[in-house]
C-alpha cells in the first residue's frame, strides 16, 4: 500500500468537508451569531483544516505519483476517509454541548455519513438549526458518496481515479466508461443535485418551510431518514408525503438510469430488469397493503400509508408517517423482508 498517497488524498478530502461545514455555520450565524453553536463550528473547521493541512504538507506529492494508486490504496482511502470525516464532523455536536459525550456525537455523524439514519436524540425539535442542518447535510454528502464528489471536483487522478470509484460505488462500475471516470462522477453528482433541487421546490410549493424542505430533501435523496420533526414525515400533510414518496422511490433507482433519462434515453428504463422488478414490488405490495388496511379499518389513508412505508423501508430511508407496529403481523413481516431487499444497485439506497 502506498501510505503517502493514501494520506495525501485523505487530507484533501477532509479539507474539502471542512470547507463544506461552513454552510451549517452560516445557518448558525444567521440564527444567533453569538451562540455556542457558532463557536463550535468555527473551532471544528479550524481544527479539521489545520490537521488536514499539516498532513497534506508532510505527505505532499507530485502529480505523477498519483499513478501509483492501486485497488488496495482505493479501499484504504475510502474506509479511512469515512472514519476521519466522522471524527471531525462529530466535533460541532460535542463542542456545542448538544450531546453529552463525544462517543454520542461520533455515533450520530457516522449514522449521517453512512445514511443509516439511527439517532441518539429523543427530541429532535429542541436542537439548534445549524446542528440539524449539519446532520442532514452529512446524509446528502454520504448518499452519493464524498469520494465520488472528490473525483468530480478536485484535480484528476488520471485513470487511477477508478480505484477510488470502485471502492466507493461498486454498484455503478458496470455501466461506466473507464477512461471517463471523472466525467461520470460529475454527471452523477449533477443528476443528484438537480433531483434534490426539484424536490426542495416541490416541498416548498406545498408550504413546507425552506429549512425543513432542505433537510428533508437531504434525508430523502440520500435515503437516510434524518428529520427535523419528532413525528418524522407524519408532521406534514398528504401532499408533502406524496412528494417524499415519489423522491424516495426515485432515489432507490440506479443513478445511471436517471442520467440516461436526462440525456433523452427513456429506453434505459424498459431495458433494465432490476428497475422493472423494483417498481413491480412497490406497486403490487402497495395494492395488497392498501386492501388489507382498508378492509380492516386500521388506516384512514390506506393507499398513502401503505405506499409511504413500503417505499421508505424498501429504499432504507426510514421516514415514517404512522405507527405500523399496530399493523397485522403478516404486513410487518413483509416490511422486514423489504429491508433486506433494499434499493437498486447504484442508488443511494
Amino acid at each position: 500500500m502506498h501510505k503517502r498517497c493514501v494520506a495525501n488524498i485523505i487530507s484533501r478530502i477532509v479539507l474539502s468537508v471542512c470547507l463544506i461545514m461552513g454552510i451549517p455555520l452560516a445557518w448558525a450565524v444567521y440564527d444567533n451569531p453569538h451562540s455556542l453553536e457558532v463557536k463550535a463550528f468555527i473551532e471544528s473547521i479550524i481544527f479539521g483544516a489545520l490537521a488536514a493541512g499539516v498532513s497534506f504538507y508532510f505527505f505532499r506529492m507530485k502529480k505523477e505519483d498519483y499513478k501509483k494508486l492501486n485497488a488496495k490504496d482505493g479501499l484504504a482511502i475510502v474506509g479511512l476517509s469515512w472514519i476521519f470525516l466522522s471524527a471531525i464532523g462529530a466535533l460541532p455536536l460535542f463542542l456545542s454541548h448538544v450531546v453529552p459525550s463525544y462517543t454520542d456525537a461520533f455515533f450520530e455523524i457516522v449514522s449521517g455519513f453512512t445514511t443509516t439514519g439511527s439517532t441518539i436524540f429523543t427530541d429532535i425539535e429542541v436542537l439548534p438549526r445549524g446542528i440539524l442542518f449539519w446532520r442532514s447535510l452529512t446524509h446528502w454528502l454520504g448518499g452519493m458518496g464524498i469520494i465520488v464528489l472528490y473525483i468530480a471536483l478536485l484535480p484528476a487522478l488520471g485513470t487511477n481515479a477508478s480505484q477510488l470509484y470502485k471502492a466507493e460505488a461498486p454498484g455503478l462500475t458496470v455501466e461506466r466508461a473507464e477512461p471517463r471516470i471523472k466525467e461520470t462522477a460529475k454527471n452523477l453528482w449533477t443528476v443528484y443535485f438537480l433531483l434534490s433541487l426539484i424536490e426542495v421546490m416541490c416541498l416548498m410549493v406545498f408550504k413546507m418551510p425552506f429549512f425543513d424542505a432542505l433537510c428533508h430533501t437531504f434525508g430523502t435523496m440520500a435515503t437516510g431518514g434524518f428529520s427535523t420533526k419528532n413525528a418524522s414525515m407524519g408532521a406534514y400533510g398528504a401532499e408533502v408525503q406524496w412528494v417524499v414518496i415519489i423522491f424516495m422511490a426515485l432515489s432507490g433507482v440506479n443513478f445511471i438510469i436517471h442520467y440516461q433519462l436526462f440525456k433523452g434515453h427513456p429506453r434505459a428504463i424498459i431495458k433494465n430488469e432490476e428497475f422493472r422488478f423494483y417498481f413491480f414490488i412497490i406497486i403490487i405490495l402497495t395494492g395488497i397493503f392498501s386492501f388489507i388496511l382498508g378492509t380492516t379499518g386500521m388506516s384512514h389513508n390506506p393507499l398513502r400509508d401503505s405506499a409511504f412505508q413500503i417505499v421508505s423501508i424498501l429504499t432504507t430511508t426510514g421516514y415514517t408517517t404512522t405507527n405500523f407496529d399496530l399493523w397485522p403481523q403478516a404486513l410487518k413481516f413483509t416490511l422486514v423482508l423489504l429491508m433486506f431487499i433494499g434499493g437498486c444497485a447504484g442508488s443511494t439506497g
